[in-house]
């Protein structure tokens, strides 16, 4: 995860001449370019590819991806019509990546939700789930700089899986869970261990909700592009070192525990 700083761009941006590969997964992104006057909903062809501009396919789209998951059906059909159509891909390397979902009314966390992370921190393995938070605010892009507050010495890197809820709802049993899911996508849930551990009467709030202390993206995976949400690789690399390397098999409580316990 890299810096909060905008990238600059010394060319005009170019339209790839290959086409969009159609795939099953639907991997949905946020991005700007030099040319747009604001943040266009796309998606990336492919882990690594280029990106096809939603908003210029159906301009009647809305622009941003809680706009897009609000209205559910209706815009993910014209998604799945754009990916499977031969359209023009905007090279990665002329693309900003923003977050995939941004300005979320909540962000929920799940403290030591892992069984190994629980071994290695030499801890017992919780009996329900551990409930923290975020606050929006610390959202940002996948390739944003990751600031160190000069308030803190301890700062410290954790992967994380995130889910995100497209459905509202209260009281959810965990076997209508998943349906309130829109997809997928990867979390850094970065902590100022000082301030979690031994500031602020020991609540982790302060600790984790610097800014720019919640990387996420670039895509969002829809749910229908996943198989098995609990037998997805998870690896966290700092400087080019593989700091982390697990599986969430490892999740102590599943997505659809936590959706039914947090909606209480």
């Amino acid at each position: 995860m890299l810096s909060s700083g905008k990238r600059l761009f010394s060319a005009l941006l170019h339209v790839q001449n290959r086409p969009c590969q159609p795939s099953r997964a639907m991997r949905l992104v946020q991005f700007q370019t030099p040319h747009l006057e604001e943040p266009h909903l796309g998606l990336e062809s492919g882990i690594g590819g280029g990106v096809v501009d939603l908003n210029t396919f159906d301009p009647t789209l809305p622009k941003t991806m809680l706009q897009f998951l609000e209205q559910g059906e209706t815009t993910l059909s014209v998604a799945r019509r754009a990916l499977a159509t031969q359209l023009p891909v905007l090279p990665r390397s002329q693309v900003t990546f923003l977050a995939p979902v941004t300005r979320p009314d909540k962000v929920v966390c799940v403290g030591m939700n892992y069984a190994d992370h629980c071994k290695e921190q030499n801890v017992r393995v919780p009996k329900e789930p551990i409930i923290f938070s975020k606050f929006s605010s610390s959202i940002v892009g996948p390739y944003d700089e990751i600031i160190l507050p000069p308030e803190s010495e301890e700062v410290d890197w954790e992967v994380e899986l995130a889910v995100i809820i497209g459905k509202k709802g209260k009281h959810i049993k965990a076997t209508d869970a998943i349906a309130h899911v829109a997809g997928f996508t990867v979390a850094h849930d970065v902590s100022a261990r000082d301030w979690q551990m031994r500031r602020n009467g020991k609540q982790w709030l302060l600790g984790k909700t610097f800014d720019t202390f919640c990387p996420l993206g670039p895509a969002l995976v829809t749910r229908d592009s996943i198989t098995d949400p609990h037998n997805l690789k998870i690896c966290c690399r700092v400087n080019g070192e593989v700091v982390q390397s697990s599986s969430t098999n490892q999740m102590v409580f599943k997505t659809e525990e936590l959706i039914a316990w947090v909606s209480q």
